[in-house]
């Protein structure tokens, strides 16, 4: 008789399994949304991370484009006074001071003037080879997809 009293409490214990089992999927789930939030947590974080470079990139590219640009004017303002003391000269029977001046603010403006289109197409050329698109963060958020589609 103790045998059967052994074996009835063997088959209780294996009929309850099953039942904590059941009882340990309402935890399970709430373990796996609070993993799936912290997936996300640390997906969005990298998503900052990246856009925070992007625009550091992209506003320092402003930056450098906008002293190149208000370095290439000074010159265009330079070349164009130059050009109006050679025109000057023009009308003049020697060459006086004028002429003089009219080649050092054509010498200085075409320095400027260089200087500053080339700061410009330097950084226009490197801003245009960067991508907008925050990609690493792209690539986690299509496999952690695929791997919750694989999962459920």
């Amino acid at each position: 008789m103790a045998d059967n009293a052994k074996g009835a409490g063997v088959a209780m214990a294996t009929a309850r399994e099953p039942r904590n089992d059941l009882d340990h999927i309402p935890g399970l789930l709430s373990r796996l949304g609070d993993d799936v939030t912290e997936l996300l947590d640390t997906k969005l974080s990298l998503l900052k991370v990246e856009v925070k470079e992007d625009v550091h990139a992209y506003v320092s590219g402003a930056v450098t484009i906008a002293i190149g640009g208000i370095i290439a004017a000074l010159g265009f303002a330079l070349l164009n006074i130059a050009v109006a003391f050679g025109v000057s000269i023009l009308f003049e029977d020697t060459l006086g001071p004028a002429a003089r001046y009219a080649v050092g603010f054509a010498i200085t403006g075409a320095v400027y003037l260089l200087v500053g289109g080339i700061l410009v197409l330097a950084m226009k050329s490197r801003l245009s080879k960067r991508d907008m698109v925050p990609n690493r963060s792209l690539d986690e958020l299509r496999k952690d997809k695929q791997w919750l589609k694989n999962e459920l």
